[in-house]
């Protein structure tokens, strides 16, 4: 999508950084935990209302402090569509697997996938006239009209919470006669989401999948190209034809696989910075992809602000290509000091320079 017919300036910024079209400011944004919000309460708004450049809209006793948005973040398990259970043992942080109905083999036989025209991970799944009806609404605001609507691991990581994490590598390793009927009915799931957001307006597509380790891929690119790569080619076809952008985040070390996910569709990029390495990013992303940088959350807990200002300094400088291609983002976990959370903020500010907010 590369014309801005009818986009407010926010939308026409985003997507001239999506295409190396110039951007007026690099888009960036400050991401604060459910769990940050409960530790540092009326501390942490003050910083909010500071920097209304980064938090527009967020008015002084708007929040309750002590809610908590995301089901995955509240405290104790649920099971999900697929029958995986999820545990929380710190309330306003995400949930673990803990329970894998397919851990066994043998259950695979018996097992029946969702249905994914009924359900979504946790519920039924919206009525997909209400969903062109937002789409529809986004458009007349001059917003993008994002879409998505898959789990947050939808294609790799589903692999793993069916069959466990451990199992799931030794399937791999030993070329076990299952796992292409079990990756097939992943896809099977996945597959009518994506053409039914397609079908009803998206112009933007949004995917997570979490598919590397601190420092290297879980499996290896071999393995990867052999057993996750082809489904995400499959998955993200009608995307490419309809030439609809892509946006998929993922955590971990994915530096050996970018130029394969660009070829099937990914046009934004979500990769750690720790995990993959600037000199890393810059060799086999910058100019190639539109990088979202997730800055250094794992810095943020012990650096000095000024420390946090020069790292977030010199990512910008080493990934900008002075056209766009350049996004920040930085999550700040209850570990942060609040002296911390200020200094993201105000180099974000500095660096990315984005504009005062709307008065009217």
């Amino acid at each position: 999508m590369t014309s801005y017919d009818g986009k407010n300036r926010s939308s026409v910024n985003y997507l001239k950084a999506v295409y190396c079209d110039g951007p007026e400011w690099t888009p960036c944004g400050v991401s604060l935990m459910d769990a940050t919000w409960i530790k540092y309460r009326e501390g942490l708004e003050e910083i909010v209302l500071a920097h209304p450049r980064l938090f527009p809209g967020h008015t002084k006793g708007s929040r309750d402090f002590d809610q908590v948005n995301d089901l995955m973040a509240r405290e104790g398990r649920k099971t999900d569509c697929w029958g995986t259970v999820w545990d929380n043992v710190a309330r306003g942080l995400s949930s673990h697997p803990v329970e894998f109905p397919l851990e066994n083999w043998d259950d695979f036989e018996s097992y029946e996938a969702p249905d994914s025209m009924a359900v979504e991970e946790f519920g039924p799944r919206e009525d997909w006239a209400k969903v062109r009806e937002r789409l529809d609404r986004a458009r007349r605001r001059g917003d993008i009209a994002r879409g998505g609507g898959l789990m947050h691991g939808f294609m790799y990581m589903r692999l793993f919470y069916l069959r466990r994490f451990e199992n799931l590598m030794i399937d791999m390793a030993t070329d076990d006669p299952r796992l292409p009927k079990l990756i097939a009915m992943v896809e099977g799931f996945n597959a009518p989401v994506i053409g039914k957001w397609l079908d009803a307006g998206a112009e933007f597509m949004h995917f997570g999948d979490d598919l590397g380790l601190q420092d290297s891929l879980p499996m290896g690119p071999a393995l990867w190209r052999k057993w996750v790569g082809p489904s995400y080619h499959r998955l993200l076809a009608p995307c490419r034809e309809r030439d609809v952008p892509v946006y998929l985040h993922t955590d971990g070390h994915v530096l050996e696989i970018i130029p394969d996910l660009v070829e099937s569709g990914v046009r934004v990029l979500n990769p750690q910075i720790r995990a993959n390495g600037l000199d890393g990013l810059r060799e086999m992303a910058k100019g190639k992809v539109c990088i979202d940088l997730d800055l250094d959350r794992q810095l943020f807990p012990f650096a000095t602000p000024s420390e946090i200002e020069d790292h977030i300094g010199e990512a910008f400088e080493t990934l900008d290509t002075g056209c766009g291609g350049l996004m920040m983002k930085a999550e700040c976990e209850p570990d942060v000091p609040l002296d911390n959370i200020e200094a993201v903020c105000s180099a974000l500010e500095s660096v990315c320079n984005p504009p005062e907010p709307d008065r009217d």
